[in-house]
C-alpha cells in the first residue's frame, strides 16, 4: 500500500481563525488590499477602479501605454495578455499570490459577505475574501501552488478545484478526500498544475447550500509557453443563478429550478461591467457555469471561435466559428473573436434569464382588459405585476420611470438603458464596447457608440399601411418585390 504524505493529502494548519504563525503570510489578500505584484497591479487597479461605479471614468493605469493615434494600424498588440495578472474579471478581481521557495501561494478565506447585484438588490451571501465570486486564482502550467483555506463560515466547507489534474487527496470532496474544513480551521492544499485553461473552484461540502449562496471563484492556469494565437484582452466570466424571494435577503437553496436573478460574476445587467477592447484586437471570453442551467451564449456582431473547454484550449484545427455555444451546469468554454467597432450585445439566449426577477405560474393577460385588475390584487399582494395587456413592454417602461416600484429588495425585470432607451434586458446581458481609440490595457468604459453617417437604422414611415407586403398565398403582382415609394404622412416626409 502506498503511504499517505503530506504531498498528496489536504493537510490541517491551525484551528484557529487567529492563529497565523504556520502561514508566511500575515492577512489574506482582500479585494483593494494586500499583496499585488508588479506584473499584476495595473490589472488590480483597473477592476477596483469599476467598484464605485461602472460608468466610473478612473485614472488610467500606470503600465497603460498612450492610444495609438486613428491612422495607426487597429490591432493594439499582437499578444499582450499573458500569464498571471492578465486575465480581467469584469466586477471582480484576481487574488494577488507570492512565490515562496518557488511555490506560488494563495490564501482563501470563506465566510459570510454582503452583495449587491445591481442598485436596489442587496443579499446576505457567502464567498471567498470578501466577494462573491471570489477572487480568480493565476498561476502557470507546471508551478507548484500551495493554497491556504481558511474557514470563517458557521458550518465545515471544503474546496473542489474543477477540472483539475491532481492527488486524490487534494480534490477537496468532503468526507471522500479530507474531513471537512471546520469553522476556525485553515487547511492547505498544495499540488504540481499539470495542465492550463480555464477551470473553476467551489465547495464540495454541503454544496447545495454552500454554491447557492455564492461560493464559487475562476482558477486560470495560463500555458508554459506562447501560445499559437496569443489574445490582447483576455477576459473571465461565471454564470450562476439565485432565488432571492421578493422582501427578502437571503438566497434560498432549496430552490431547484425556480430562480429569479440570473448574474455574469453575480452582476444583473444594467449592473454587469461593458467588455472593453480596441478594434482589431483578438478578445477571448473564459466562461465557466456554476448555475443550475445550460445557457446558450450568443455574442452579436461577429462569428466567434470557440477555442477551448473543460480540457484547456484546443489545437488549431479543432477550434470552430459560431454565433450562440452552449455552456452546460459544470462546463467552461473559451471563445476568441477579433474585435470589430461598435456596441455588441452578449447575453444567454434563454429570454428567462435575462429578465430581472419574474413571477412564476401568472395569468397570461396578453390581450385581456385589464382595467382597475391589477390594483385590486395589490391589496392582498403587494408588488403583484400582471403581464400587461400588450405585452411585458409597458411595465419596464414604468419600471424604469419610477411609476411603479416593484417589491422591496428586487432588481426592475429589464430596465437596463441604452443611448436609444430602454434595452429591454436584465440578468444574463452584457455589452461588448470596441472602438479605434481604445488604449492597450485600459478597460474604462467608453461610453455610448456613436455610429457613422449611413451605419444606423431609421425611421421611414409612422403609417401601419405603409408599403404593400406579400403575404403566403399571394400571388406578386409585377414589380412586388421592389420596396415601394415611402408615403408623405402628416409632415414626416421620406424620414
Amino acid at each position: 500500500m502506498t503511504p499517505i504524505t503530506t504531498n498528496t493529502i489536504t493537510t490541517r494548519v491551525t484551528t484557529t481563525e487567529t492563529r497565523h504563525e504556520h502561514h508566511p503570510s500575515q492577512r489574506p489578500a482582500r479585494r483593494r488590499a494586500g499583496l499585488v505584484g508588479a506584473a499584476t497591479a495595473p490589472l488590480a487597479r483597473a477592476q477596483d477602479a469599476h467598484d464605485h461605479s461602472q460608468h466610473a471614468r478612473p485614472a488610467q493605469p500606470a503600465a497603460t501605454a498612450p492610444a495609438p493615434a486613428a491612422a495607426e494600424a487597429p490591432r493594439a498588440r499582437r499578444g499582450t495578455a499573458s500569464g498571471p495578472g492578465s486575465v480581467y474579471t469584469p466586477n471582480g478581481w484576481s487574488l494577488p499570490s507570492r512565490m515562496v521557495d518557488g511555490v506560488r501561494e494563495f490564501h482563501l478565506v470563506a465566510e459570510e459577505i454582503e452583495h449587491e447585484f445591481g442598485p436596489g438588490s442587496r443579499i446576505k451571501a457567502w464567498g471567498y475574501n470578501g466577494t462573491t465570486p471570489g477572487p480568480t486564482l493565476e498561476a502557470i502550467e507546471g508551478e507548484r501552488v500551495r493554497i491556504y483555506v481558511t474557514n470563517r463560515l458557521k458550518e465545515g466547507t471544503s474546496v473542489h478545484w474543477h477540472g483539475l489534474l491532481l492527488p486524490s487527496g487534494m480534490d477537496g470532496v468532503k468526507g471522500l478526500t479530507q474531513p471537512p474544513i471546520a469553522p476556525g480551521e485553515t487547511y492547505v492544499y498544495e499540488f504540481t498544475l499539470r495542465q492550463h485553461g480555464t477551470h473553476m473552484y467551489h465547495p464540495h461540502a454541503d454544496e447545495m447550500v454552500q454554491l447557492a449562496m455564492g461560493m464559487m471563484g475562476l482558477f486560470i492556469i495560463h500555458p508554459r509557453g506562447p501560445e499559437e494565437e496569443p489574445v490582447d484582452r483576455d477576459y473571465a466570466m461565471l454564470l450562476h443563478n439565485w432565488a432571492v424571494h421578493p422582501g427578502t435577503y437571503v438566497p434560498d437553496p432549496s430552490v431547484m429550478q425556480d430562480f429569479d436573478v440570473w448574474t455574469l460574476n453575480s452582476k444583473a445587467f444594467p449592473a454587469t461591467e461593458p467588455l472593453v477592447a480596441r478594434s482589431g484586437e483578438r478578445v477571448r471570453i473564459r466562461i465557466g457555469n456554476l448555475s443550475m442551467w445550460n445557457h446558450p451564449m450568443h455574442l452579436h456582431g461577429v462569428q466567434f471561435a470557440v477555442t477551448g473547454g473543460d480540457g484547456g484550449r484546443w489545437p488549431r484545427a479543432q477550434w470552430r466559428n459560431e454565433v450562440t455555444e452552449i455552456v452546460g451546469v459544470g462546463q467552461m468554454r473559451d471563445f476568441e473573436f477579433i474585435a470589430v467597432p461598435g456596441d455588441w450585445a452578449f447575453h444567454c439566449h434563454m429570454a428567462h434569464h435575462t429578465m430581472g426577477p419574474m413571477g412564476h405560474d401568472i395569468p397570461n393577460t396578453l390581450g385581456v382588459d385589464q382595467s382597475g385588475v391589477e390594483q385590486r390584487i395589490q391589496r392582498i399582494l403587494p408588488g403583484f405585476m400582471a403581464m400587461g395587456e400588450h405585452g411585458m413592454a409597458e411595465h419596464q417602461d414604468h419600471v424604469d420611470m419610477g411609476h411603479m416600484p416593484g417589491p422591496e429588495n428586487t432588481l426592475a425585470m429589464a430596465a437596463g438603458r441604452g443611448p436609444f432607451g430602454n434595452i429591454g434586458m436584465g440578468g444574463m446581458f452584457t455589452v461588448v464596447k470596441v472602438r479605434d481609440d481604445i488604449a492597450p490595457g485600459d478597460y474604462r468604459d467608453p461610453g455610448w457608440y456613436r455610429h457613422p453617417p449611413g451605419e444606423l437604422t431609421r425611421r421611414v414611415s409612422s403609417d401601419p399601411s405603409f408599403g404593400q407586403p406579400v403575404r403566403r398565398g399571394q400571388v406578386a403582382s409585377a414589380g412586388s418585390d421592389a420596396l415601394p415609394t415611402p408615403r408623405r404622412d402628416g409632415g414626416h416626409h421620406n424620414h
